[in-house]
C-alpha cells in the first residue's frame, strides 16, 4: 500500500510539472494563421524567476512574415533590428521601470503579413532579468525552453465577390486570449501513470 502512495504521489507531481511547462513560457498568438493573411501577432511573456525582474524581451521574426508595425507600450521602449537590406528582423523590448516581477506577465503586439508560402512560424524570443541571466526560447517544441510556433495553413482561394479571404484582419483569426490548453498532454500521462499502478498493485497482490 504503501508503494502505490507514493507512487500516486509522484503521479501528481509529474502532473504539475508538466502542466507548469506547458504555460510558462513565452507563447505568440495566434497559434495558427493563413497564408497571404496581414495578422496582428501577440507575444506574451510571463516572469517566472523568483527574486529577480524580467526587463528585456528579444523577440526575432521567423522567415515567413513580414512584420511592418509595433505598438507601443506604457513602461517600456523598444528598438527595431534590420538586416543589411533594411528589413525588419526583430524587437527589443526594454523595461523603464522596474520591469516584470515573478508572479506578472505583460503582451506585446506587432502587426505583419504571412508570406504565401509560409508553412510555420518559429518565433525565438530572449527574456532577460535583472540578475543578467536569460531564458533563450529558442528549442524544439517539446524541449525544456521551446520556441513559439505558429501553424500556417493554405491560403483560401478568392471569394465570390473578388476579395482574397487569406487578407484578414487580425480580429480573424485565433484570439490572442485562448491559450492552447495542456489538458490532453496530461491525460495522456496520468494514463500511462494509472497502468504503471495497475501493474504494481497488481504484481503485490500475486508476491502475496
Amino acid at each position: 500500500m504503501k508503494k502505490v502512495t507514493l507512487l500516486l504521489s509522484a503521479s501528481l507531481l509529474m502532473m504539475m510539472l508538466f502542466a507548469s511547462m506547458a504555460s510558462a513560457h513565452v507563447v505568440v498568438y495566434p497559434q495558427q494563421t493563413t497564408q497571404n493573411a496581414f495578422e496582428k501577432f501577440t507575444v506574451r511573456v510571463p516572469s517566472e524567476t523568483a527574486n529577480t525582474n524580467t526587463v528585456k524581451v528579444e523577440i526575432k521574426f521567423p522567415e515567413g512574415v513580414t512584420v511592418s508595425r509595433v505598438e507601443p507600450k506604457p513602461d517600456w521602449k523598444y528598438e527595431l533590428t534590420k538586416d543589411a537590406t533594411g528589413k525588419i528582423t526583430g524587437v527589443v523590448f526594454t523595461a523603464t521601470g522596474a520591469g516584470l516581477a515573478a508572479t506578472e506577465f505583460t503582451e506585446f503586439n506587432l502587426s505583419g503579413k504571412v508570406a504565401a508560402d509560409a508553412k510555420t512560424l518559429s518565433w525565438k524570443s530572449y527574456q532577460t532579468y535583472k540578475d543578467g541571466s536569460v531564458a533563450e526560447w529558442v528549442g524544439a517544441e517539446g524541449s525544456q525552453k521551446p520556441a513559439s510556433v505558429t501553424t500556417v495553413k493554405a491560403a483560401a482561394a478568392a471569394d465570390a465577390g473578388g476579395h482574397d479571404t487569406g487578407h484578414q484582419a487580425a480580429a480573424g483569426g485565433e484570439s490572442a486570449g485562448s491559450e492552447s490548453s495542456p489538458l490532453p498532454l496530461i491525460l495522456s500521462i496520468v494514463a500511462v501513470v494509472l497502468g504503471a499502478l495497475s501493474l504494481v498493485v497488481s504484481l503485490t497482490r500475486k508476491t502475496k
